[in-house]
C-alpha cells in the first residue's frame, strides 16, 4: 500500500517536472549591435569601458559577458572603437541585456 502511494506521487512529480520543463521559454538567437556602451553609444557609466547592445534603437549595457571577453578593447577593430554584429541570447530586465550567450560575427 504505501509502495503504491509512493509510486503514484513519484508519477506525479515526473508529470509536473516534464510540464514545467515543456512551458519553459526557449531562448531565441537574435543579431544584435555590439559595442562599448560608452565610446560608441555614449551611454553614461561611471566604471569605465563596458559591453553594450542596441536593440530595436534602444541601448543597454550586458550581464554575462564583459567586453574584455571580446578581444582587445582599444585595438582598431576592438568593441571601443567600432560597433560590431553579435549574435545573443537572453532577456531585457532592469534596463539591463541578461545575456545566456554572447558571440561577435565575423
Amino acid at each position: 500500500m504505501i509502495l503504491e502511494i509512493t509510486m503514484r506521487h513519484l508519477l506525479s512529480l515526473v508529470l509536473i517536472a516534464a510540464f514545467l520543463l515543456s512551458c519553459a521559454k526557449e531562448a531565441k538567437a537574435q543579431i544584435v549591435e555590439a559595442s562599448c556602451g560608452q565610446c560608441q553609444f555614449d551611454m553614461i557609466d561611471e566604471a569605465g569601458c563596458d559591453l553594450a547592445v542596441r536593440i530595436d534603437g534602444q541601448t543597454y549595457f550586458v550581464d554575462n559577458s564583459s567586453i574584455d571577453d571580446h578581444g582587445d578593447a582599444h585595438a582598431e577593430d576592438g568593441l571601443c572603437n567600432t560597433i560590431r554584429k553579435a549574435k545573443v541570447t537572453g532577456d531585457i530586465a532592469e534596463g539591463r541585456f541578461k545575456s545566456n550567450s554572447f558571440e561577435l560575427i565575423h
